[in-house]
């Protein structure tokens, strides 16, 4: 049964219902059709209803999800059909066929090119076939916008290996009527002499505007680009839209009389087919008008009467759609056909066949086309029953099962009524058309109900006389397992006769087209050569079926049974009396009491194990019974089902649904648990595998790491294993790049070695000279990229009282002690001026420039204002001595001195708060200073 639906959809095959009932079967159906679920099965028969909307359930990955699956694993689907033909075929090289039925109007149409779609696999130019097709032989009717008027069966060959390899193509045209398209370019248009009005058209204009074969400029250039893809020149798919427009002006000729000769009225078209048939206009005219008589060695020209000259012409424009749709088949089966296929070389050649024939029409006015296409599908419905009951019967022999006869109706006396030699009404209506002088579809009537007035399914009017919807002399009705159906005989004899003048056809061979010229060889022969009777439409129909029937016999068939929801094309409306008729005369109950008759399910045995061995313990995860018949025996005792089946050979046959069900409710338990125990498994599995993964990740990272770390390491030796030895102890040597682990570890050995370098560079150095270099550390470490010159390059004495001895009695000298800061008048022999504490003092302002003035910042807020330069040497600059000298003084006492390199320096003068501005003056040769509104001005030489 279909996997992956549940019961809210209803039951996928009808087969399963719980009871087998008209009523249980359309609330399953509709219920489906509400749901979306437009395919169900009847075991391997699929029902499909037509869901008038776009589904997207048809593409490359939807056909991957069904190839190679049998019919239960997946939800009901076209594809699954499809793959089931493709797999009997190939699985036991036997040809099958896939026949689509159903009335028109219920998708089957594109039911086949659905199917065609997997079945094609490779074959570009198949698929392009069903376009062209479609376009010349569909037409829009009352009850479909794509109606087929042309039966298709089409053979794809397939080779050894499956692949297809080509196909051919059998049409069963009934109605020859045909039209040019709206959508062709306007310059076509013109050269063709088209309006682009279709009600302007005689022929297509009845009923009001009808959809023609492409409807626009998009479907037209689809049409013509399969065509081209296909193979057809440009200039046969020019003669094919010159024979369209042919047909389209012979409805627009008008005859008229004039005493007793008849006339063309609208003679200009003369000349337009003329044009368009590549042959003289005066034959043209001469066809229409007269017909050749041969008697004995004369030969005389009979003049048409307006009536058959009005014949004559709708009978060629029929003639002529007839042979362009034929020549359009042959054309393709010419390029599509197997050639030079060895089966001794290339092995054995098997075949799908996929029908798609017009479907039962019951309309108001039912004539001659209607009658065959009935007729055709009561041939069909026969022959599916036949073979659903055969395939049935040799199923329960081949697996030793006993099969009991099933009751259903067989509509044989049906097609015997249409097809029985001598009694029959194709026998009676060619009996008819046989008679010498004139014969009547009255005539034809009054025969039918001499020869069937017995017949329970058939009447007329003169045998019914209280059966007021018949009309006298005109209608009779046939009760076909569709339903009642009543047909008009109006135009029978015509249309199956269906005789064309041989002048029509002499016109035409001597056409100056090669393609024309084709299509109508006996036109060679000559006017006084006697010709066979050609056989009537009736006779070439039936046989056809005939042959279409034994076709399929001889494979083995696969069935789509399409149905219409509605006559609106509503996808949201179901009605069921509508629906209701179509299963009755499709016969899908009789269907499921044949699959129900006996066994409602069967299976064969690896594949039943493989659905439900998990339920029992005997056959979960494998059994070690003789066989797998024993294993499904030992399983379905074991949960109490054994009554209720039977064991063929290779399969099992449940003869309820209900079995069914309870075994797929244990299964749905089941593999629940066993989802979780395999997820659990799985689960640990992963966390065992990434742990694995994580731990090897761990030990690879650390080897690296140590390989990493130990390589750096090994640089760092090498490269500084000889600094003792160098000049400047190693300073030049370029150190390694570390990896990213030991950035931290090179920056504290960087620190290492430069102490290590410091250290070598003051270990030989005397107390004394370590305290000028600790001054000067301390120096960089304030001033460092702030000042260009601090002074470090030469020895700082430290007492310069002796040597600097200045000329200006303004002058001062500075002494700082450990504990005081002292101004001192040098000139009065150093005499202290201002003492202050060095626990008083807070901070030092310097400037950045070279004018080497510095405040010393108090915290009673009397700062003291000094300018060190012009002071013995010239040029010297004190600035970083002294700062260095405080700071490291400071630092040795664990004290913090604020040092700001600033300009201007703000200060405060006792108490008050004032600015020192350096000012640069070129002609000034010593530094002064000089008040100002803010506080004072520094005026030191400009060179």
């Amino acid at each position: 049964m279909a996997e992956h639906e549940s019961l809210e959809f209803g039951k996928a095959d009808f087969v399963l219902l719980d009871n087998v009932s008209l009523e249980e079967f359309m609330a399953n159906l509709k219920l489906r059709f509400e749901k979306g679920r437009i395919y169900s099965y009847i075991g391997e028969v699929v029902v499909s209803v037509n869901p008038y909307r776009a589904m997207n359930i048809y593409g490359r990955d939807t056909i991957e999800q069904y190839k190679g699956r049998e019919l239960y694993e997946r939800p009901p689907h076209l594809f699954a059909i499809a793959d089931a033909a493709y797999k009997a075929m190939k699985r036991r090289n036997k040809d099958t066929c896939i026949v689509i039925s159903g009335e028109s109007g219920a998708g089957k149409t594109e039911d086949m090119s659905v199917t065609s779609v997997c079945l094609y696999r490779v074959k570009n130019m198949l698929l392009k076939s069903n376009c062209v097709l479609e376009a010349f032989g569909n037409a829009k009717t009352n009850r479909n916008d794509n109606s087929s008027r042309f039966g298709k069966y089409m053979d794809i060959n397939f080779d050894f290996k499956g692949d297809p390899i080509g196909g051919h193509i059998n049409n069963y045209l009934l109605e020859k009527v045909g039209g040019l398209v709206k959508g062709a370019p306007d310059a076509q248009l013109r050269s063709l002499h088209i309006q682009r009005d279709p009600t302007a058209y005689t022929y297509i204009k009845v009923g009001g505007q009808i959809k023609s074969s492409i409807n626009d400029s998009a479907d037209f250039k689809a049409v013509t680009d399969a065509m081209k893809v296909i193979g057809f020149t440009t200039g046969e798919i020019q003669t094919v839209y010159k024979i369209l427009a042919t047909i389209l002006h012979l409805g627009n000729l008008k005859f008229g009389s004039d005493g007793d000769v008849t006339l063309i009225e609208n003679s200009k078209l003369v000349s337009v087919l003329g044009d368009l048939l590549s042959t003289k206009d005066e034959n043209v005219e001469k066809a229409l008008l007269y017909r050749t008589v041969a008697t004995g060695r004369d030969v005389i020209d009979k003049q048409h009467t307006h009536q058959e000259a009005s014949y004559g012409r709708d009978a060629l424009a029929k003639a002529i759609y007839e042979r362009l749709f034929c020549w359009i088949v042959g054309r393709i089966n010419d390029i599509i056909e197997v050639k030079n296929y060895d089966a001794r070389v290339h092995g054995k050649n098997t075949v799908i066949g996929v029908l798609d024939i017009y479907g039962f029409e019951i309309f108001q006015n039912n004539s001659f086309e209607q009658f065959c296409i009935n007729y055709c599908n009561e041939k069909l419905q026969q022959l599916f029953i036949q073979l659903v009951l055969k395939q049935e019967q040799e199923e329960y022999q081949r697996e030793g099962i006993p099969w009991k006869h099933i009751d259903y109706f067989n509509n044989q006396i049906i097609v015997d009524l249409v097809e029985q030699q001598h009694k029959g009404i194709f026998a009676v209506l060619d009996e008819a058309c046989m008679n010498v002088g004139k014969v009547t579809d009255e005539m034809f009537l009054q025969a039918l109900n001499g020869k069937l007035a017995k017949h329970a399914h058939y009447t007329s009017r003169k045998l019914s006389p209280t059966d007021k919807n018949l009309e006298f002399d005109r209608d009779f009705r046939i009760r076909h397992y569709a339903g009642d159906v009543a047909y008009s005989v109006v135009g029978f004899i015509d249309k199956n006769k269906d005789t064309l003048f041989q002048d029509f056809k002499r016109l035409l061979y001597n056409s100056s087209n090669p393609v024309l010229k084709a299509m109508w060889p006996e036109g060679k022969l000559s006017i006084t050569e006697v010709t066979k009777r050609p056989l009537t439409a009736a006779t070439l129909f039936k046989n056809s079926m005939i042959s279409l029937v034994e076709n399929l016999a001889s494979k083995e068939p696969y069935y789509v049974r399409c149905i219409k929801p509605n006559d609106v094309k509503s996808p949201l409306l179901f009605e069921h009396e509508r629906c209701k008729h179509q299963v009755e005369y499709l016969g899908l109950l009789e269907n499921v009491r044949v699959r129900r008759a006996g066994f409602a399910n069967r299976q064969t045995y690896p594949r039943f194990l493989q659905r439900y061995k998990m339920i029992s313990e005997f056959t979960w995860p494998n059994h070690d019974l003789p066989s797998d018949k024993e294993a499904v025996k030992r399983l379905l005792q074991g949960c109490g089902f054994e009554h209720d089946v039977a064991y063929g050979k290779t399969k099992v046959f449940i003869r309820t649904p209900r079995t069914i069900f309870n075994l797929e409710e244990q299964r749905a338990e089941m593999v629940k648990r066993i989802v979780l125990f395999l997820q659990k498994v799985w689960r640990g599995t992963l966390a065992r595998m990434r742990y694995r993964r994580m731990r090897a990740a761990l030990i690879i990272i650390r080897a690296y790491r140590r390989y990493k770390v130990k390589s750096y390491i090994r640089e760092v030796n090498r490269r500084f294993k000889n600094v003792r030895g160098m000049k400047d102890h190693g300073k030049h040597v370029k150190w390694p790049t570390p990896p990213k682990v030991l950035r931290k570890f090179e920056e504290a050995l960087r620190n290492i070695y430069n102490r290590w370098w410091a250290w070598t560079l003051i270990k030989d150095l005397s107390p004394e000279e370590m305290v000028q270099i600790r001054a000067k550390v301390a120096t960089l470490e304030c001033l460092k990229g702030q000042r260009a010159d601090l002074g470090l390059q030469r020895a700082w004495e430290g007492n310069y009282l002796v040597s600097c001895m200045l000329a200006k009695a303004e002058d001062r000298a500075l002494l700082i002690t450990d504990r005081h800061l002292y101004k001192m008048d040098p000139v009065k022999q150093y005499k202290p001026m201002k003492s202050i504490p060095l626990y008083n003092v807070t901070g030092v302002s310097i400037s950045p420039g070279k004018d080497q003035l510095v405040v010393f910042h108090t915290k009673d807020n009397r700062d003291l204002i000094v300018c060190m330069q012009g002071m013995v040497p010239a040029g010297d600059s004190r600035i970083g001595e002294l700062v260095g000298t405080l700071f490291s003084h400071f630092k040795s006492e664990k004290r913090k001195l604020q040092v700001n390199i600033v300009s201007p320096i703000h200060c405060s003068m006792n108490g008050r708060k004032c600015t020192v501005i350096v000012e640069t003056k070129i002609n000034q040769s010593q530094p002064d200073f000089t008040k100002s509104r803010s506080g004072y001005i520094l005026s030191v030489p400009g060179n």
